[in-house]
């Protein structure tokens, strides 16, 4: 029998398969050509761009049958001085964030400019329309591509690397290189000898009774390793603070929600996964799925929960509010609702468990390696110290990677089998699955006298917690603790309940709760200043919280509070132009309330050099960078002399989650604090002196807990402010959005402001396009209709970095940026679009504009 052999020419190299396999496929497993990422498998992300004669096409939709004659071009294949080029102008322009996307636009970039060395920046957006990133807004990606067109046109050469390193400078990222041209280790890059696959089988129906699961067929398949139920799992409950979520449904439990994992199958070869578990057979007894939280609160709701459909209810009440309500000259009272949302992280989840001894060794990209060891050995019944997890790049998160969704059936399956193995989600797998912003319901009443002085506010949250806890409650509190936004009056009621349903979970995202609040909020105050007969600015600059104030929750305001100076920022361009909507808001740095955190940060000194150890997880926004300016600010030290090394349960100390807006303040004094004493050893010794020596860094932030019986209790160690305009045309469509933040002291420019453009574009997301569309608890979103912003509908972002900050304070006056400037962007689009149109809006997305009728 004649054998076919496929070929393609990649990179100028002739290769041959016998399999007609994709091309994406090809060039990730069979040649290790992993610059190439695997986004969506859909064709709809443009992380698996390559060139295919010239001309940009998606390896995921290509199979090799249709590649005879032609030729392939992928970032591996570029000539060594391309390579130069797009590694100085994406780093040098802070264009790279978590990367996952980088590599697949330095190609749709090639394949402008092979064509045309000098474009338009319209021109390059056009260029990179079907590429997404979800970090950086566009901006600095377009600034890269416009450089390397000057580099190639004038012939420039690759200027050396400069930059101390200090705060306040630029200074490229670290892991810019890798990152741009692929190299860098993704877990889905990574290839273990012997490793199996596994993948498991879900729920049928979002609530239903498994009556029956029976293996025979499934493991009658030639390429079955093992299938694993719930009584192979020791400790059969997982989830970040409350451990309620199902590692594996068990015979005769109830599931609830479509992404319940049933039983988890390995196979040899990923390829023949699905074919095992469909032939898997469950019987089920299927019941009405309870969606609505409103309807999951009665009394008569049957239980998804043994103690309840309410996880937590959250109370806060500051002077008296029904009276304030009643005295005040003008009261708005309205009801909003907001949608549960997709992260839409570039990298899809993925982990890797690997048999080590009597434990294990995890690679892993998630937002804290101590929280997946904690939760995987407290899974396996074993001591903590014999899991060991590495972090390896993470392709985004926003709050999306906190929770276990792939870890601990990577290690369960690895554990049982004594074999490492992968386990990793399609896209449509992470859509069904992994945890939501939550949706919200919400009633706010807001009262001022006729002076538009703000008197009281009083509200009702119900939280849609979905089928398990995850980050609800503390997602809550914080929607009820910002509630009142960054505004200074004294009679505040807030009530909040997080409700479970049959819905996908809803967990910590990007803003956590105060995006919800403050969209409802915020229109509120916009009807009042109307009321009062002032402008919107006026009305928040009047009642604006300033040093020595009560925040709503009784907190006084610290002296580098900057929300007025913000508002003075924003002045001009919201009252210039006819179609402006203008929002504030204010975010918590730190976890506060009470709880522990801690920051830690160990220097290392190892032949010759300074090792950077702390386990803050870099998602993107690039925290080595930030300790490595910790350090040089500190010692004085050459950035050369620095090594940033990557979180390691067994090298690294645990400086918790990555999450709060907190590692760039609690990580980053821990670094400037284990720096003060090496800065101090380095008077008498040389970094060779003092090889081996390792200084230690802590920082602990305390703060009061929620409720606290004290006149002025301290709920956070810092706040960040922030005011956004939101420019419209007559078509309602989004022309520029000028955002002032109050980032207490810059660390690295460009990375700070690139933090900020995409934390505004995810917000015009959510104020405009993005959705999350369930019915009856199944999902029926795909990544295609998500409605992610491209760079074609991203307007100018015009930024404005307030500092205020006590240059000699914590981190040197760093407060985390990473959350705050997502908060205010959808309610400034809403009050723009009404300025359009005269309609006020009281749900998300807004609806009859340029992006959705």
């Amino acid at each position: 029998m004649e054998v076919i052999m496929y070929q393609v020419n990649i990179n100028g190299t002739m290769y041959e398969c016998q399999e007609d396999k994709k091309l994406l496929d090809f060039l990730r497993y069979d040649l290790g050509f992993t610059s190439a990422k695997d986004g969506c498998s859909e064709g709809a992300c443009g992380t698996c761009t390559v060139l295919v004669d010239g001309k940009k096409a998606r390896a995921c939709i290509f199979t090799l049958s249709k590649l005879a004659g032609k030729s392939v071009i992928t970032v591996e294949g570029l000539s060594d001085r391309e390579k130069e080029v797009y590694v100085h102008a994406f780093g040098n322009t802070g264009a790279v964030q978590c990367g996952f996307c980088i590599p697949g636009m330095v190609i749709s970039a090639k394949s402008l400019l092979d064509n045309n060395l000098e474009p338009t920046r319209e021109e390059v957006k056009k260029a990179i329309m079907g590429n997404i990133c979800r970090c950086t807004g566009y901006v600095k990606i377009e600034d890269a591509i416009l450089l390397a067109a000057k580099m190639f046109r004038e012939n420039l050469p690759v200027p050396e690397d400069s930059g101390n390193g200090k705060v306040g400078e630029h200074f490229k990222r670290i892991d810019a290189e890798e990152k741009v041209l692929g190299t860098g280790e993704y877990v889905d890059d990574i290839t273990v000898e012997g490793m199996i696959y596994a993948k498991a089988l879900r729920a049928k129906y979002p609530r239903a009774i498994v009556k029956d699961i029976r293996l025979e067929k499934a493991l009658a398949h030639p390429d079955c390793v093992r299938i694993l139920t719930a009584e192979d799992v020791p400790f059969n409950k997982t989830g970040h603070i409350v451990p309620d979520w199902d590692v594996l449904i068990a015979k005769g439990d109830t599931t609830r929600y479509v992404g319940d994992a049933i039983v988890l199958v390995a196979s040899t070869k990923k390829e023949t996964l699905d074919e095992i578990l469909n032939l898997v057979e469950v019987d089920y007894e299927e019941l009405a799925p309870l969606t609505n939280p409103v309807e999951a609160m009665k009394e008569d709701a049957p239980k998804l929960h043994e103690k309840g459909n309410i996880l937590t209810r959250e109370s806060i009440s500051r002077g008296n509010v029904d009276e304030a309500i009643k005295n005040s000259k003008y009261v708005v009272t309205n009801h909003y609702s907001v949608p549960m949302t997709d992260h839409a992280f570039m990298e899809p989840e993925c982990a890797i468990g690997i048999p080590e001894g009597e434990g294990l060794l995890m690679y892993t990209a998630s937002q804290s390696v101590y929280d997946e060891q904690h939760e995987i050995s407290r899974m396996l019944n074993i001591d903590p110290s014999l899991v060991r997890c590495q972090t390896k790049l993470v392709g985004g998160g926003f709050g999306g990677k906190e929770d276990m969704s792939v870890q601990h059936h990577a290690a369960l399956m690895a554990y049982i089998t004594q074999k490492p193995v992968k386990v990793k989600f399609s896209r449509q797998e992470s859509l069904n699955i992994h945890t939501k912003r939550h949706a919200m319901e919400m009633d706010i009443t807001t009262a001022c006298d006729e002076n538009g002085i703000l008197t009281a506010t009083k509200a009702t949250i119900i939280s849609d917690c979905g089928a398990y806890a995850s980050l609800g409650g503390p997602v809550l509190q914080r929607a009820c603790t910002h509630a009142g936004g960054p505004y200074n009056y004294q009679n505040l009621e807030v009530t909040g309940y997080c409700v479970y349903t049959n819905n996908v979970p809803g967990g910590a995202f990007r803003g956590f709760g105060v995006t919800q609040s403050c969209f409802a909020q915020e229109q509120n105050l916009n009807e009042l200043a109307e009321m009062v007969g002032m402008s919107p600015w006026e009305f928040r600059y009047k009642n604006a919280i300033r040093p020595g104030n009560e925040l709503p929750n009784g907190q006084i305001a610290s002296d580098d509070t900057a929300f007025v100076e913000c508002l003075e920022a924003v002045k001009d361009a919201f009252e210039s132009n006819k179609y402006a909507g203008i929002a504030g808001c204010m975010k918590n740095s730190g976890i506060g309330v009470g709880l522990p955190d801690v920051g830690r940060c160990n220097l290392k000194v190892v032949d010759g050099k300074v090792h950077i150890l702390t386990s803050a997880a870099c998602i993107g926004q690039g925290i080595g960078n930030v300790m490595l300016s910790m350090v040089c600010e500190t010692t004085g030290l050459e950035p050369s002399r620095i090594v940033y090394e990557r979180a390691d349960t067994a090298t690294t100390p645990n400086s918790g989650t990555t999450t709060a807006s907190r590692q760039t303040l609690f990580a980053g004094e821990a670094a400037r604090c284990a720096s003060e004493d090496l800065k101090e050893a380095l008077k008498t010794k040389t970094l060779e002196e003092l090889e081996g020596e390792v200084f230690e860094g802590v920082y602990s932030g305390v703060t009061d807990k929620m409720g606290a019986d004290k006149k002025n209790p301290v709920s956070h160690v810092a706040y960040g402010y922030g005011a956004q305009v939101v420019i419209m045309d007559e078509t309602k469509k989004v022309t520029k959005v000028v955002a002032a933040h109050d980032v207490g002291r810059v660390v690295n420019p460009k990375a700070c402001s690139g933090q900020i453009e995409g934390g505004v574009v995810m917000g015009l997301g959510y104020g405009l396009t993005e959705d999350f569309v369930m019915e009856d608890g199944y999902v029926k979103t795909k990544y295609g209709t998500l409605g992610l912003f491209r760079a074609t509908q991203a307007p100018e972002i015009e930024v404005i970095m307030v500092e205020k900050n006590d240059p000699n304070g914590l981190a040197y006056g760093a407060k985390g940026i990473g959350e705050i400037c997502t908060v205010p962007t959808a309610p400034a689009a809403a009050y723009a679009a009404y300025r359009v149109d005269g309609n006020r809006r009281f749900s998300l997305p807004i609806s009859d504009t340029a992006y959705r009728k």
